[in-house]
């Protein structure tokens, strides 16, 4: 198992098959799935096809959403990372998009921000891109919330299969003269 960062209370790793039943108690809940396509999983078979192209990724990219695990309890609160898009997005090609997931009873807690931070680090710094980007639902105030805390821009709603869809940019120059606080 690679650790990928650290935070004050979290380890970010890669996705396992441990982690089957806390993905599975996540992306079960319908509001959890709200502003994603809103589709839960029904069984234990999805999360495991979800863990297996993550683990494709990870040989193929080098990164994709790693494992959110709570210092403390050591159970997998959710995920979050970097996914790489080789193929067309609104406009851009070959990127990094940020993306986070948690379980409904860790919201509110700071995971997202304080997770988010570590991979922007890690993005900028060991993949030496130049720019980030987000997408999110436009009636997702609280992940809004989260990359306007970590300095990411608005740029525009754009149609995403069929859906509004708020895209986000965040630039290296910008992440190292803004950073948040860890």
């Amino acid at each position: 198992m690679k650790i990928f960062a650290e935070t004050e209370r979290l380890i970010l790793r890669e996705l396992e098959h441990t982690d089957t039943n806390d993905l599975f108690e996540m992306d079960s809940d319908p509001e959890v799935h709200l502003y994603i396509e809103n589709n839960p999983v029904k069984s234990i078979d999805e999360i495991t096809k979800v863990i297996e192209m993550l683990k494709k990724q990870y040989k193929e990219n080098g990164i994709a959403r790693w494992a959110v695990v709570d210092k403390l309890t050591n159970e997998c609160i959710g995920w979050s990372g970097l996914k790489y898009f080789n193929q067309p997005l609104n406009k851009n090609n070959n990127f990094y998009e940020l993306g986070y997931r948690f379980k409904k009873k860790h919201w509110g807690k700071g995971y997202a921000t304080e997770s988010s931070i570590a991979i922007l680090d890690y993005g900028f710094s060991n993949l030496n891109v130049d720019k980030i980007f987000a997408i999110t639902d436009p009636k997702n105030v609280n992940s809004k919330k989260v990359l306007s805390k970590l300095g990411f821009d608005f740029k525009e709603t754009f149609d995403y299969e069929g859906d509004p869809t708020d895209w986000f940019e965040l630039k290296k120059t910008t992440w190292e003269n803004k950073k948040p606080n860890r």
